[in-house]
């Protein structure tokens, strides 16, 4: 890339916190009006390079150059300045102010000392209009949906003049029509001239959006590439530094292949309906076997597992456990008959992120671990050392809060807070959202050998390929209700898909009318 189509050229970029390198001779650079993607395992020092870029973080060597000159800031806001501007998974902006005020915060908008209204109302408007939302400005951002909030944010860093806008995780908590509406503006951006970071563990996203592609791996560059000139086995195989025929070999999922089975019966679920979105779904699971729930987003797949868990109530159907009739009326009795339950909100609803790695791995099994209202601190540290070494947790101590640990460890921190109450059914809903390339294959080995040993997972995933090679069986939900059940050699992604869209309808031979 010459100096006439760069915009960012970083070089040797290295960083340590407390003598561990974060990032060692790392390099990144994005070219003018270009979509770029900056992908690798969690660890790998995506967060540290942009944190460094952006005035977070001071480097210990290396150069930056920005718009064709050596670049330093000082400070977030200094980086925004000059005209870069990062979007975080987490929106930051200020819900209970006004969309205006949001879009507006730290640009000089005075008439005679005053805030000039009209004049920042317009401005909002005018940003908004470019990616044609048309909302009201003066209402709260927090009555609108991510989707409309993460434009908010888009318009803001516009506003800002900007000419490299940084979007972490942007899609993480948007549906799929919501997804399509910011590849829209991400396209309009590029077209103004604005290049774009796109930070994302969805390599289809990558591939439907990104011009280039950037990967790290154990705070190192190891390959730049257009991403035509690579594939997704390849670019999986880098970010794991792993031969591209055994990823080939070993399939998409760390699932492998499991051997056919009889299941003794464990939960079944008639005709349940909670409306809006369960209108009549029946699925059954058996001891040690993994049960997928598919769909699109809207079908109904988490708020029925939230009916099996007593998250929600059922308005109509009957559900049976372990041969008795099973109504949970709250979580405590689902939890009580031996269901656990990892939902998929990790942040807001799993973890509690400012709590140790021990006290968030015991959470649920504190009622056991007391005695006269005093916690056997020896029983606990005792369990949770066993599942950090189970599982593989990487943490510098279970004393550690656990929001500083990685996604794929919070992951696992959950996981192990039910296996520690010995359950029999384990829900994960959207197990491995979220997480990296190398994460996610040790949670799928998991799950197979806890089904292995005799727990039955019901597991709702977006990612077809998930349902396909790690099921025994898999129920299609659609507008609610339970379309088709699929197994064996019926059990594919082209199956899968195919219900997803059309419903039970048969799935046609390539080239039949």
């Amino acid at each position: 890339m010459n100096a006439t189509t760069s915009l960012l050229h970083m070089r040797g970029i290295s960083k340590r916190f407390a003598g561990i390198p974060a990032l060692t001779e790392a390099s990144f650079a994005v070219g003018r009006g270009e979509v770029h993607a900056l992908i690798g395992q969690n660890g790998a020092g995506k967060s540290t390079l942009i944190k460094i870029l952006t005035g977070y973080y001071t480097r210990d060597a290396g150069d930056v150059t920005f718009g064709g000159r050596p670049f330093t800031a000082a400070s977030p806001h200094d980086a925004q300045l000059h005209g870069i501007s990062t979007i975080y998974q987490e929106i930051n902006l200020v819900g209970y102010r006004s969309v205006t005020e949001n879009i507006c915060l730290g640009r000089p908008f005075h008439r005679w000392g005053l805030l000039d209204w009209p004049a920042m109302h317009a401005e909002a408007k005018r940003l908004l209009n470019r990616f044609a939302i048309d909302i009201d400005v003066r209402q709260p951002l927090e009555i609108y949906s991510t989707a409309v909030q993460q434009m908010v944010a888009i318009a803001r860093a516009v506003g800002f003049q900007s000419k490299l806008v940084i979007m972490d995780e942007p899609t993480s908590s948007l549906h799929e029509r919501e997804v399509e509406v910011l590849f829209g503006v991400i396209r309009q951006l590029k077209s103004e001239g604005i290049s774009v970071v796109f930070v994302s563990h969805k390599l289809d996203e990558l591939y439907a959006v990104c011009d280039r592609v950037t990967v790290l791996r154990d705070g190192t560059t190891v390959r730049e590439s257009a991403m035509g000139d690579i594939g997704k086995l390849e670019l999986v195989a880098v970010m794991l530094g792993r031969d591209v025929n055994t990823v080939r070999r070993k399939g998409a999922t760390a699932f492998g292949t499991r051997a056919a089975a009889t299941h003794k019966e464990l939960l079944v679920a008639e005709r349940l309906r909670a409306a809006p979105l369960v209108d009549d779904v029946s699925f059954r699971i058996g001891r040690g076997e993994i049960v997928g729930l598919a769909g699109l987003l809207g079908s109904g797949r988490s708020e029925t597992v939230r009916l099996v868990f007593g998250a929600d109530r059922a308005e109509q159907g009957q559900m049976r456990f372990e041969g008795q009739a099973y109504a949970p009326a709250e979580p405590a009795d689902a939890i009580a008959a031996g269901v656990g339950f990892c939902t998929e909100d990790r942040k807001n609803e799993g973890i509690v992120p400012d709590l140790s790695v021990r006290e968030n791995l015991t959470l649920a099994l504190l009622p056991h671990l007391t005695r006269a209202g005093v916690i056997d601190t020896a029983e606990q540290t005792r369990i949770v050392e066993d599942f950090v070494t189970r599982l593989g947790i990487k943490c510098a101590s279970i004393e550690q809060p656990v929001r500083q640990l990685s996604g794929g460890n919070q992951q696992k921190v959950l996981l192990a807070r039910w296996l520690c109450m010995n359950p029999r059914l384990l829900i994960l809903d959207e197990p491995t959202r979220g997480i990296d390339v190398g994460a996610k294959a040790e949670i799928q080995s998991l799950i197979a050998d806890l089904a292995e040993k005799g727990l039955a997972v019901l597991m709702v995933s977006s990612e077809v390929e998930e349902i396909a090679e790690g099921a025994d069986r898999a129920y299609v939900l659609r507008d609610g209700e339970t379309v088709v059940e699929l197994s064996g050699e019926r059990l594919d992604e082209a199956h899968l898909l195919h219900a997803m869209a059309h419903g039970a309808a048969p799935l046609k031979a390539e080239g039949e009318a």
